[in-house]
């Protein structure tokens, strides 16, 4: 049977603007849990379903397909049941749809590979997902009733210790697989049911987590980055031109150039050299007499026609594995390295083949702290490889 996977993402929000492709910890939040569905493996197909040019755009450089919904299914009264019985009104291909929440950004390959097993080899017709809680619950008493409160789990005179109740099952909206002839009459959730608990810290959702900053600590700290492993960075490389500095060159009278560039990335690099990190240089043009002005002490490439060859000959020479190099880049020439690092970023107004190409999309623009910035995101991964070691 043919499983696709949807991940329903309208234009409109009511509490964040194009919320389903704003950053999340520098990848659009619809990123994480196409990044999942791809890496996982399970589904004949990968949907986005919208209504926006912006959403289609970052769906299809994520490697989904988009099924382009109609406006009577985009309104805010719009139901989720309703956008996927149009998706299988025109896609009779299907027949089971994985419906993934965008807003669940810490969803692993495994847990949906787990769920395709129910689904397919267990005979189950729907599965959804739920997080354990340990909560007491209360009776709510409207103002002006006459009443008194009372519990609904628990006892007031024995209230239970947290390792002596094993809780209870809450959904939390990560995701629904169904069957198409449940969604055809008009259901989510029938037939032989079965829900997939998720452990608690990948249970993360922004429509509740409405605090982007904490999100994104959690989804650092518990998120999907890839199917390897993450590794210590032990080398960084840089643009130049548009990275380090806006990429504008100042011409004087006397036919001298000038840069303008941020003391903060002067700082972020000294920062990374603190913690063993080197710091290379590279740039097309020969800017020499630039970089001895700017004594900054790192190894520099300057004229460079082939900037991955360049980077291959440093990662060969230091000896490290791929994924212990860094690079940021904001060129359709800094491309390939972004690629094959281990590591990748772009300043907020890199070129749109760089950005697709990055792991990491900068809030700074090149030039105005995205060196900064972007060894900032360096240390809080290598605190997610050290907390790793640890377990």
């Amino acid at each position: 049977p043919h499983l696709a996977a949807l991940v329903l993402a309208r234009g409109g929000s009511k509490g964040i603007p194009l919320k389903n492709i704003k950053l999340l910890a520098g990848v659009p939040l619809i990123g994480w849990v196409l990044r999942a569905a791809i890496d996982a493996g399970v589904f004949h197909s990968i949907w986005v379903s919208t209504d926006h040019d912006e959403i289609e755009k970052v769906a299809k450089q994520f490697g989904a397909q988009v099924h382009r919904r109609s406006p009577e299914v985009s309104q805010d009264s719009s139901t989720s049941l309703e956008a996927i019985r149009e998706f299988l009104n025109h896609h009779h291909e299907v027949d089971i749809v994985g419906n993934i929440q965008a807003t669940s950004p810490c969803l692993h390959p495994s847990d949906l590979i787990k769920v395709a097993d129910l689904i397919q080899k267990e005979g189950f017709d729907s599965v959804f997902s739920v997080v354990r809680r340990h909560q007491f619950r209360w009776s709510e008493v409207k103002k002006g009733d006459n009443k008194m409160t009372e519990p609904q789990n628990l006892n007031p005179a024995k209230r239970y210790r947290r390792q002596d109740w094993p809780g209870e099952l809450y959904e939390n909206g990560s995701f629904y697989f169904a069957k198409r002839h449940l969604i055809e009459k008009g259901y989510l959730q029938g037939g032989k049911m079965a829900y997939y608990e998720m452990r608690a810290e990948h249970s993360v959702d922004i429509d509740i987590d409405i605090d982007w900053p904490i999100a994104e600590q959690r989804v650092l700290s518990f998120g999907y980055f890839g199917k390897e492993p993450l590794k210590e960075v032990k080398l960084l490389v840089c643009s130049i031109e548009g990275c380090l500095t806006n990429g504008r060159i100042y011409v004087t009278e006397d036919h001298k150039e000038m840069v303008s560039y941020d003391y903060r990335d002067i700082v972020g690099i000294d920062l990374l050299k603190k913690r063993g990190i080197q710091v290379r240089l590279i740039s097309e043009r020969d800017c020499s007499k630039t970089l001895s002005a700017m004594q900054l002490g790192c190894v520099a490439k300057v004229s460079a026609t082939n900037k991955l060859q360049v980077l291959k000959d440093w990662q060969e020479d230091m000896g490290l594995s791929w994924k212990e190099v860094a690079y940021l880049g904001n060129e359709e020439s800094d491309v390939e390295c972004l690629k094959q690092a281990g590591m990748s970023g772009v300043p907020a107004d890199a070129c749109a083949a760089a950005q697709k190409a990055a792991g990491y999309i900068c809030k700074s623009r090149g030039g105005c702290g995205a060196v900064r910035e972007f060894a900032e995101h360096i240390f809080l991964l290598l605190e997610k490889v050290n907390s790793a070691r640890k377990q």
